[in-house]
């Protein structure tokens, strides 16, 4: 059977409401984000409150590390209590029985990119930091997965959302100043860092990136049990890196619902990319039906509320023709 998910980011303020929908909706539900609430409740905000030890505060610009806890810090974790509360309330109301739920998080090179250190730079560029990022988010993923595991009594997975990844493997980070330089991470120091996360966690890992050029072979390295795209970005040259992903074993999870209304969009438009996508690796489309989650094709923070509702209702109709094919 094919399964459906959320990428994690929903419209709106109200975090009973957004935890309802996924619950309801998802055969994979998920901690909602909710980026809307403004500070603390987004992609970064939101990492603050799941890592041990570190602490975010604001800068002018972004997020910046802190030595001790402070506004946004409190106002991170008070976001995070309250989604899970309403996903335990959904949960119990509507007596769910998914077999697992979803939790996410930005990930270290991802983090370390977009928090500043003390001094105004990148935190990427020192290495010591970005150790103590991947550290802190091994343990902080570990700890939050336990307690929503504890909540619902159900198993846990993790998905490690790495949207600038490419752009750190890349070098096309700016600087702080026109005097210094953000150098290009390689690929083999990316992965040490990134495994490190995924072995620490110790639960089965999902790695998404919805930007462009994802580094899909990485990704196929590493001991994620699955890999999250948008296949709106796929280009010829992915198709080789996807095919090794399968055949290592790996799941994909593919965006097939975009984040907008597109005229004509139908669940038949959405499902047509994936069976053509394995089609061309050469795989039977009855894979569809156990290899693959369907997913939108990225967050739905930026979306209208009901934009996002039918979004979730297509995934569901996508994964049930993949589901039906399988068994014709």
């Amino acid at each position: 059977m094919t399964l459906t998910t959320g990428i994690g980011s929903w419209p709106g303020r109200d975090p009973r409401e957004a935890a309802s929908i996924v619950v309801g909706e998802l055969s994979i539900p998920h901690v909602v984000e909710l980026p809307a609430r403004g500070l603390g409740a987004d992609m970064i905000g939101r990492a603050s409150a799941i890592l041990t030890d570190l602490h975010f505060d604001i800068s002018t610009r972004s997020y910046r590390l802190a030595m001790r806890p402070g506004a946004v810090a409190k106002v991170a974790r008070d976001r995070l209590r309250e989604d899970l509360d309403a996903l335990e309330e959904a949960w119990e109301t509507s007596r769910c029985l998914a077999p697992v739920v979803k939790v996410q998080a930005a990930g270290p090179w991802t983090l370390a990119a977009s928090v500043e250190l003390a001094n105004g730079h990148r935190a990427m560029t020192d290495p010591g930091a970005v150790r103590d990022i991947a550290s802190s988010l091994a343990d902080g993923l570990r700890e939050h997965a336990a307690e929503v595991a504890k909540r619902l009594n159900t198993k846990v997975i993790v998905q490690i959302d790495e949207p600038e990844l490419p752009a750190v493997l890349a070098g096309t980070l700016s600087a702080a100043s026109a005097l210094n330089i953000v150098r290009a991470v390689p690929e083999r120091e990316a992965l040490k860092v990134l495994e490190s996360v995924i072995e620490g966690i110790g639960l089965p890992t999902t790695i998404h990136c919805c930007a462009d050029r994802a580094p899909l072979g990485l990704f196929r390295k590493s001991s994620a049990a699955a890999v999250a795209i948008d296949v709106a970005k796929l280009k010829t040259a992915d198709l080789d890196h996807l095919g090794e992903i399968l055949d290592a074993g790996k799941n994909l999870w593919l965006g097939l619902v975009p984040t907008a209304p597109e005229p004509g969009f139908n669940f038949k438009s959405a499902a047509e990319p994936a069976t053509r996508l394995f089609d061309r690796l050469g795989f039977p489309k009855s894979m569809l039906a156990d290899r693959v989650v369907v997913t939108p094709s990225c967050g739905l923070g930026g979306s209208s509320g009901e934009w996002a509702r039918r979004a979730l209702a297509v995934c569901t109709d996508v994964a049930k023709s993949f589901s039906e094919a399988d068994e014709v």
